[in-house]
C-alpha cells in the first residue's frame, strides 16, 4: 500500500537559495554507496530539516490550515505599489480611485504612485462625504460637508512643493458651495443661492495683492470680519448681465476647456467667456459682449468695472474660411482676436455672463458643456447643440459636415423609428468630443423604453456601440444600455431600467451608473456600474490597458459586479476630520476624471 508513496511524495524547496542548495546537494549525495556518503547524506538531510523548520517557524503553514479570512488591515500591491481594501466595516465610507496619478489629484501624499491599476482606497478621504468634486489634469477641488471649497494636485501647489503630504488646502469657506466646474485655470463655484465664485488654479496666483480690501469686504466699509467672512484667498463674483426675475437664481453651472454656461431657475441660458478662445468655435452662442477695463491709469478714478471695453470674438470658421485649404488657395491667415491687448490670465478677465440671444424666450432645464461644444435641453424633452463638430459631437447627422456650429440648432433624436414613436429627451451628457442623450421612446400602445444616443469622436471606444469610430454625427443607439427592463413586484409588471448617471472623460472613457436599486426592494445590493472607453491610464479599473468599445460591469477583487450603494451614514466629516452631522443619507457616485476615475460618497 505504501509501496510507491515515496515516487508520490514531493517536497516544495524553500524560496531560500541557501535552502534550495542543501536540498540538491542532499539529493545528490543520497546516491552515493560509500558510508561517507552516508554520513554525509544524513548530514544534509539533518541541514535540510533544519533549514525547513527555520523557515517555516518564520511563515508556518498547516496541511488541514482553513482558509484565510480577509481583514481590515490594508496590503500592498506589488504591482501598483497602492494599497487595497480587502475588507471595509458597512458603517465606514471609503473613497475608491483608480488610473493616472501623476499630478497627485487621486492621491495627495508625494510618495504615492502614478498609475493605479485596480480601484484603490483613499485614506484622505476616509469617512468623508462630499458635495460635489471636479477633477482636472492638473489640479482637483471638491465642496465637503459644511459647504467649503478645497484644491490641491501638482497643478495648485505648483513645482515648488514636490515632496511632503501636500494636503488639500482650504481656499473658499462659509459660501455654502453646491457645485463645482474647473478648468486649465479656474475653478467655478456655484453656492446655494445661486452666486458664482471663480478663484485661480494655481495657488500663486491666489495671493490677495498688498494693500487691497479682502474680497468679502465691501468697497469702502469692510464688514467681513464681523461675520467672519474674511479670506486670505484672493476670488471673484460672477454676476449675470441682465437683471434676473424675482425669486430667480442661478442653480447650474457646466464648463468646456475655455467657456462656462449658467442656467436660471426660469429657465434662461446665459454663457461667460473664460478667456479669448472661448468662441473659437462658437461655443458661446454670440459674438459681441464687453469686459472691465483694468488698466492702471484708472485706478483711483473710477470703480472697478465702470469702464468697460467692447470685445468681438469671431469663430474661426468665419473669421478664416480657407483655413484647411492648400497654401496654393488660401492667401494669408486671418486673427479672429481682438485688436485690443487684454490680459485674460486674470480671474477678473470677465466679471459677467450673457444670456445667449438665440435662446430668450426658450425654457431650458438642463445645459451640458463638452471641451468645445454646448448644449441646452427645454422643458418638452427637446435638444439644442453649438459649437465644436469635426467629430460630429452636436449630432445633426451625416449630411452635416460643417465642423463649426455657431448657432443653437436642434439636434433630431428620433431618426430611424416609426412616425408613431415619440422621443423624449430625458437627460444629456457631454465631456471632451463625447455627447450622450438618454431618451424615452413611447409609442402610445406598448411599454415604453429607455435608449442612450451617443455621438462625437469614438476614436477608443467611448462611444459603447462596439465600433473605434473617430466620428459619429448621428446619435446612434448604445445596444447594451438600452432597451434594459426589469420585472417590478409594486406593478406586476417590466419595467424600463434607466441610467442613473453617466459620466465622460476629456481624455475618453465613460461610467455609467444603472438604476438597478430603485425597484431592487429590500436587501439590495446597489446601482450597477458600467465602463468603456480608453483604457491607457488604467481608468477602467481593470487591471489591464487596452481600451474596452462596449459597456462592461467593473468587477471587484472577488469576481463580483461593483455595485454602488445608497444608505444612511453614522456620521459625516469634512475635510479637517470633525464630524459635520449623524444619520445623514449618502449615496456612491462614479466620476470619470482626465484618464482616472473616482467613486466617493455624496450627501442625497
Amino acid at each position: 500500500m505504501l509501496r510507491n508513496a515515496s515516487k508520490n511524495l514531493k517536497v516544495r524547496p524553500s524560496s531560500s537559495p541557501g535552502a534550495r542548495r542543501c536540498l540538491s546537494q542532499g539529493s545528490a549525495r543520497s546516491t552515493r554507496g560509500s558510508s561517507k556518503n552516508y554520513v554525509a547524506a544524513a548530514s544534509s538531510a539533518a541541514l535540510t530539516a533544519t533549514a525547513l523548520w527555520y523557515f517555516m517557524k518564520l511563515q508556518p503553514v498547516h496541511n488541514d490550515a482553513p482558509k484565510a479570512e480577509p481583514t481590515s488591515e490594508k496590503k500592498s500591491d506589488s504591482s501598483t505599489g497602492s494599497v487595497k481594501v480587502t475588507n471595509v466595516d458597512d458603517e465606514s465610507l471609503t473613497t475608491l480611485v483608480w488610473g493616472s496619478n501623476k499630478s497627485h489629484v487621486l492621491l495627495p501624499s508625494a510618495d504615492t504612485p502614478e498609475s493605479l491599476k485596480t480601484p484603490t482606497s483613499a485614506g484622505w478621504l476616509q469617512d468623508v462625504a462630499l458635495r460635489d468634486l471636479a477633477l482636472h489634469e492638473r489640479h482637483a477641488a471638491c465642496v465637503d460637508a459644511k459647504g467649503d471649497v478645497y484644491q490641491w494636485g501638482d497643478g495648485f501647489f505648483g513645482e515648488s512643493s514636490t515632496t511632503g503630504e501636500r494636503k488639500p488646502a482650504l481656499t473658499l469657506r462659509g459660501k455654502n458651495i453646491v457645485k463645482l466646474q474647473t478648468t486649465s485655470s479656474r475653478v467655478f463655484a456655484l453656492s446655494s443661492s445661486g452666486r458664482i465664485y471663480v478663484l485661480a488654479s494655481e495657488a500663486s496666483k491666489q495671493e490677495l495683492p498688498i494693500g487691497g480690501q479682502t474680497p468679502a469686504s465691501t468697497p469702502w466699509w469692510g464688514t467681513g470680519w464681523l461675520w467672519d467672512e474674511e479670506q486670505n484667498i484672493d476670488f471673484a463674483e460672477m454676476k449675470p448681465n441682465e437683471k434676473l426675475g424675482r425669486h430667480e437664481k442661478l442653480v447650474s453651472i457646466a464648463a468646456g476647456n475655455d467657456h462656462l454656461l449658467g442656467l436660471t431657475s426660469a429657465g434662461r441660458t446665459f454663457a461667460h467667456p473664460i478667456n479669448l478662445k472661448a468662441n473659437d468655435y462658437g461655443q458661446l452662442g454670440f459674438r459681441k459682449f464687453d469686459v472691465p477695463d483694468h488698466a492702471p491709469h484708472h485706478i483711483g478714478i473710477h470703480p472697478p468695472g465702470h469702464i468697460r471695453i467692447p470685445v468681438e470674438l469671431t469663430p474661426k470658421s468665419i473669421a478664416d474660411p480657407y483655413a484647411k485649404s492648400t497654401p496654393t488657395i488660401r492667401s494669408s491667415s486671418v486673427d479672429s482676436r481682438p485688436e485690443v491687448e487684454l490680459d485674460d490670465s486674470s480671474i477678473r478677465f470677465s466679471d459677467k455672463l450673457f444670456e445667449i440671444p438665440a435662446l430668450k424666450g426658450i425654457w431650458v432645464d438642463q445645459i451640458a458643456a463638452g471641451g468645445r461644444s454646448s448644449y441646452a435641453k427645454t422643458a418638452d424633452g427637446r435638444v439644442l447643440g453649438w459649437g465644436a463638430n469635426e467629430y460630429g459631437q452636436i449630432g445633426l447627422g451625416r449630411n452635416v459636415a460643417l465642423d463649426t456650429i455657431t448657432v443653437p440648432t436642434e439636434i433630431i433624436l428620433w431618426r430611424a423609428t416609426p412616425q408613431t414613436m415619440r422621443t423624449t429627451c430625458l437627460d444629456i451628457t457631454a465631456g471632451g468630443d463625447l455627447a450622450f442623450f438618454k431618451v424615452e421612446r413611447n409609442d402610445g400602445t406598448t411599454l415604453p423604453y429607455i435608449d442612450v444616443l451617443s455621438c462625437g469622436n469614438g476614436q477608443w471606444g467611448g462611444l459603447g456601440n462596439a465600433l473605434y469610430s473617430n466620428a459619429q454625427g448621428t446619435p446612434l443607439r448604445a445596444k447594451a444600455i438600452s432597451g434594459l427592463v426589469e420585472y417590478c413586484e409594486t406593478s406586476n409588471d417590466l419595467q424600463p431600467i434607466q441610467p442613473h448617471a453617466i459620466s465622460i472623460s476629456p481624455t475618453g472613457h465613460v461610467l455609467l451608473t444603472l438604476d438597478t436599486l430603485a425597484r431592487s426592494g429590500p436587501g439590495a445590493g446597489g446601482r450597477d456600474l458600467l465602463v468603456w472607453g480608453a483604457n491607457s491610464e488604467y481608468q477602467l479599473g481593470n487591471g489591464k490597458r487596452g481600451s474596452v468599445a462596449s459597456p462592461r460591469n467593473l468587477e471587484g477583487p472577488d469576481g463580483e459586479r461593483f455595485m454602488l450603494g445608497k444608505k444612511k451614514a453614522k456620521e459625516v466629516k469634512d475635510l479637517l476630520g470633525n464630524v459635520w452631522k449623524r444619520g445623514v443619507e449618502v449615496e456612491q457616485c462614479a466620476l470619470a476624471g482626465p484618464g482616472n476615475s473616482v467613486v466617493y460618497w455624496k450627501i442625497c
